[in-house]
């Protein structure tokens, strides 16, 4: 398989608006090289998610498993990477990643507190950006601002400071969507007030942001010649321990083995095909 056709793999894969939302169709085979090349730049590496529900005072499911294995990735390769989220989603997070041996988590409070880190690059994986009006919301249109910690701020930061942040995103809400903000008033023009306007260096468009999360673990992988993302049975041990921390799906807001509505089986299939691709 040549590179082009590998990339282009991944994009079908992960970006074929399985969901019906969309914002998928604006992902491009760029965004993943060029996005796993300030990674592979980088030394040490923040990597922020969390989302949480306020009707069902639980964070959701999705962001945790995709940052905790795109951490370990990073981690594997020799960078220092720290997981960074909220007070409300840090049990989960944690959970989560322990359940693979993924990298630390540290709660945070500011965008300052994610610089403090002294990180040279930052992934957004599935956390909320705030809309024109300075507000956030959920996919429901909802106004979440009062339960949402503002780290979206680090990547406003960071682009001033030079240091490159990478977004992942799957319903335009999202840190890092901001990129694609008139492009996404025109496909969802109801609404189109709930946009995230934060931006982001590259920003990656996805069905299901914790596939973002997987997804960049094949470029990161292939000069090595071995897969360095999750495996079939982690994906599963991942989203078993986010259920037992009371995480739930934040399309069905069910406590489940689901991510976005899907079943676990499909996001195991779709880390088996990824890891087919690196040839591992």
């Amino acid at each position: 398989m040549s590179g082009a056709e590998r990339t282009r793999g991944v994009g079908a894969l992960i970006a074929s608006d399985r969901g019906h939302r969309k914002v998928s169709s604006l992902f491009r085979e760029t965004y993943l090289d060029e996005a796993a090349g300030y990674l592979v730049a980088a030394s040490k590496i923040a990597i922020v998610t969390g989302f949480f529900v306020p009707a069902c005072g639980a964070p959701e499911t999705d962001g945790p498993g995709g940052s905790s294995a795109l951490g370990r990735c990073l981690a594997r390769m020799g960078k220092d990477v720290l997981l960074c989220t909220d007070a409300l989603c840090a049990p989960a997070l944690r959970r989560c990643s322990d359940a693979i041996g993924g990298p630390e988590v540290r709660v945070v409070s500011s965008g300052e507190d994610i610089l403090a880190t002294g990180a040279d690059a930052l992934v957004f994986v599935e956390r909320l950006g705030r809309a024109r009006d300075g507000r956030y919301y959920n996919m429901r249109g909802e106004d979440v601002s009062v339960h949402a910690v503002s780290l979206d701020s680090a990547a406003l930061l960071a682009a001033a400071r030079g240091i490159p942040v990478i977004a992942v995103g799957d319903g335009g809400n999202e840190t890092g969507m901001g990129n694609f903000l008139e492009a996404l008033e025109v496909l969802l023009p109801e609404y189109g007030p709930c946009l995230s306007s934060v931006g982001a260096t590259v920003t990656l468009p996805v069905d299901v942001s914790d596939w973002g999360g997987y997804a960049l673990c094949v470029p990161l992988s292939l000069p090595g010649g071995r897969w360095l993302g999750p495996h079939p049975e982690e994906i599963g041990a991942m989203l078993e321990a986010l259920v037992r921390e009371r995480a739930v799906d934040g399309v069905t807001r069910r406590g489940e083995l689901t991510v976005d509505g899907f079943p676990l089986e499909v996001h195991q299939t779709v880390v088996r095909i990824l890891r087919a691709m690196v040839g591992a």
